[in-house]
């Protein structure tokens, strides 16, 4: 086989440009013409990759293309369209059938309107922490955030944006988190030991964004009419629940929960069985934007990579280090810049770890600490960012533009404010 990946580094900030072509293209003329529609993120994200391409030196075109197309059918990448499309597949059978509806009645008549938005928030918090993964529970809580907010009248970003914070919750603490583990193993320390710090950090900021939630609960006075709780319909997403907390893998959830959505549907005559299939039809058809997204942009940020993108940032970050303030500060900003640039926490923590734990024994700083620090800044910047895996999922979901979640997201932004806050000030003094 041809050698299409002869590694050549670049250097320069005209290799991160392309991503900057991106955020212009799309985030800043969504601000400035305040419509997040007007420029659909599919075509942001054709113009950026065409570029990227356009700008990457030292291999002929189809080489380029090539890498590009290396990045965008990478396992992980493949893994998360299998997700997206039973996901979708999911949802829409499950919605056709009563699910949804269901659902809703049950929590709306379990929890009182004052505590709906912090009962989903705690709802949130506790399924990611128990699953370890906030794409699975963002798929399992956004279509009854959804649901919710028809029956009340409350805005749909913002109901999915309590669940999409809680669900970085446990993304950052849940021993079992993908972040979690690249953390502790980059930095070789234990998980325990992560938690106990990480919680110290993150734990107060969550309490304060509950508190929120409690008192803007005051503020609901809705004249929903409760319908009546179908307890059959409401078994497809109390599988999905069990069988996530129960630690199984997400795939396997969605494929049960979407067996059993058939044969629940069929029991109660909410559809046929080929009615069954048209609804996965439409759900799965309905993810196809979603995942031309997904492919353009890890093409893109794969060929940011290959042109020494992060290796420049790298570089930049480490070069004037005093002290272990400072060396805590570009650990953050090593792992954040990272994270923007591949759309993944996992990966961002894997990608700059080895180069976190050299600074961190050169500068003295805690490894419980810089664990914390690496876990915590990418779920903080995973979670502003509008071509992230957990942010597309919910705006799919949801049917409405990632950007109007991000601008509802109290918890991730609290967690960074809290994280950084943490470093200025030395907190806590034990691991500092």
């Amino acid at each position: 086989m041809k050698e299409y990946f002869n590694e050549k580094k670049s250097s320069g900030l005209w290799t991160l440009s392309p991503l900057l072509v991106f955020l212009c293209l799309y985030l800043v003329t969504s601000l400035i013409l305040n419509d997040f529609y007007t420029v659909p993120i599919t075509v942001a994200f054709l113009v950026s990759s065409v570029y990227a391409v356009s700008i990457t030196k030292g291999i002929n075109l189809n080489e380029r293309i090539a890498r590009f197309s290396q990045g965008a059918a990478h396992k992980n990448i493949l893994l998360m369209i299998w997700i997206f499309i039973l996901a979708g597949a999911f949802a829409s059978s499950a919605k056709d059938m009563g699910a949804i509806d269901a659902t809703v009645n049950l929590t709306l008549s379990i929890l009182p309107e004052r505590l709906l938005l912090a009962g989903i928030f705690i709802a949130s918090c506790f399924i990611s922490l128990a699953v370890g993964t906030s794409v699975g529970t963002i798929v399992a809580l956004a279509p009854v955030a959804v649901g919710i907010a028809e029956k009340t009248g409350l805005e749909e970003a913002f109901m999915v944006a309590i669940v999409v914070g809680g669900a970085f919750f446990g993304d950052n603490l849940s021993f079992i988190s993908d972040t979690t583990i690249a953390a502790t193993r980059t930095q070789e320390c234990k998980m325990q030991d992560k938690f106990k710090v990480n919680s110290m950090i993150v734990v107060p900021a969550a309490f304060l964004v509950l508190l929120l939630y409690v008192f803007q609960g005051f503020s609901i006075d809705t004249s929903a009419e409760i319908g009546r709780v179908e307890w059959l319909k409401v078994i497809p997403y109390l599988v999905v629940l069990v069988t996530a907390v129960a630690g199984m893998n997400v795939l396997l959830v969605l494929i049960i929960g979407l067996l059993v959505t058939g044969i629940v549907g069929m029991i109660t005559e909410g559809f046929g069985f080929f009615g069954w299939f048209e609804a996965m039809g439409t759900g799965i058809t309905g993810m196809g934007e979603l995942i031309i997204i997904t492919m353009l942009a890890a093409g893109m940020l794969e060929l940011i990579r290959f042109n020494g993108g992060i290796d420049y940032i790298i570089n930049g970050l480490t070069r004037r280090v005093k002290g272990k303030r400072g060396a805590e500060l570009s650990i953050a900003a090593l792992v954040s810049i990272a994270n923007l640039c591949t759309a993944n926490n996992t990966i961002a923590i894997i990608t700059v770890g080895p180069i976190a734990k050299d600074i961190a024994e050169k500068f003295g700083v805690d490894l419980r600490k810089s664990a914390s620090i690496l876990d915590t800044f990418s779920c903080f910047v995973q979670g502003l960012i509008p071509y992230g895996a957990q942010l597309l999922m919910a705006a799919g979901l949801a049917a409405i533009s990632p950007l109007e979640i991000i601008r509802y997201l109290y918890y991730p932004f609290m967690m960074g404010a809290f994280a950084l806050l943490a470093i200025v000030i030395r907190y806590p003094k034990r691991y500092s």
